[in-house]
């Protein structure tokens, strides 16, 4: 199934994250399953996007990997290593290797400390760097980033919002970490600014060979600087690709969706037709169905109230992640055609 042959950094098993709702007097349990049954794998020197709609389970999925939020159910390990249930210290030297990108910059910088507060943090949480180093180390984080020495001493509300993200991601790099999460990191910026964050990210990567996992909305980032992409809709992955190859031909009626939905982004289909027909597929969809709610999600395969090319079985069975050609897909089509081939 896999053939790529890099070494493995991370590997996500079956990992699940259901939200218990509060329910009226004698009303039945409700649950909102976010994650349901995901896998993929992130290897070294890297970049794997996770892509969907708002709501489909991304984000939830950074914070699962960075033990933010419990599992329900599944495995997560981390260079060959079960971190599922770490604690302590052992949960600690992980966050040293794997830091997170956040998508609002202002948020997630204190508003009253310093820039040079804010960086020299890490260095003594983790006690990596005697206090006689940790300037110089700081002042080479803000200016690997593109700000001067002088943003050392001001505060995140004298910065706009691009240089903001650049001290996050300095942050991010304090610890010389292995594994990043940039959980929708341009969305919040100018699109003027957008372009030299992704710079920073790419160079960055060829320096110093960092993996990420880049969760985001918008399709001309994730071509750009992903290698693999994995399409989530309502908690579970539905295709999972090498980049340019599920770009150029998208083969679940959900990934045709989610692309067409981007008119700049032109792409041919498994039969080869091209952006026009993508329009029209969105069209069908739209005038037909909603976007299912994860607390009630449709049996069978999920997507199948919207897909305009379901056929019997789809509302009955689900037909579970398997490999079609160079890709996985969940989708009967494919594999019905397979089985039929067989």
């Amino acid at each position: 199934m896999e053939k790529h042959t890099r070494e493995q950094l991370l590997v996500v098993d079956s990992i699940k994250r259901y939200f218990k709702l509060k329910s009226g007097f004698r009303e039945p349990e409700k649950w909102l399953r976010a994650v349901d049954g995901v896998s993929f794998e992130v290897r070294k020197d890297s970049v794997f996007a996770l892509v969907g709609e708002s709501g489909c389970g991304k984000s939830t999925m950074a914070r699962l990997i960075l033990k933010l939020l419990p599992l329900t159910g599944g495995k997560i390990f981390f260079k060959g290593e079960d971190i599922s249930d770490i604690h302590g210290e052992e949960l600690k030297k992980f966050r040293r290797s794997v830091q997170i990108v956040f998508q609002d910059p202002f948020a997630s910088l204190n508003p009253r400390m310093r820039i040079i507060d804010t960086l020299s943090e890490p260095f003594k949480i983790h006690k990596i760097a005697p206090k006689s180093e940790t300037m110089d180390r700081v002042a080479h984080l803000i200016e690997r980033v593109g700000l001067g020495r002088d943003a050392l001493g001001r505060y995140p509300h004298e910065f706009s919002g691009g240089q903001r993200q650049r001290i996050c991601i300095a942050r991010a790099l304090a610890l010389s970490p292995e594994l990043i999460i940039a959980d929708e990191p341009l969305s919040a910026l100018d699109v003027s600014i957008q372009a030299q964050i992704l710079n920073l990210f790419q160079d960055i990567k060829k320096e110093s060979a960092i993996s990420f996992v880049l969760i985001s909305h918008d399709l001309k980032v994730v071509r750009y600087f992903s290698d693999e992409v994995a399409v989530m809709y309502l908690g579970e992955i539905v295709e999972k690709a090498a980049t340019e190859d599920l770009f150029q031909s998208p083969m679940h009626p959900y990934t045709e969706l989610l692309l067409s939905s981007a008119p700049q982004i032109r792409f041919r289909t498994h039969d080869a037709v091209e952006t026009s027909q993508g329009a029209k597929i969105r069209k069908q969809t739209s005038d037909t169905a909603e976007l299912p709610s994860p607390v009630n999600i449709p049996a069978g395969c999920a997507f199948h109230p919207r897909c305009p090319k379901r056929f019997d079985i789809c509302d009955k069975q689900a037909p579970g992640l398997k490999e079609s050609g160079d890709r996985l897909i969940s989708c009967h089509l494919y594999q019905t055609q397979k089985a039929v081939e067989d």
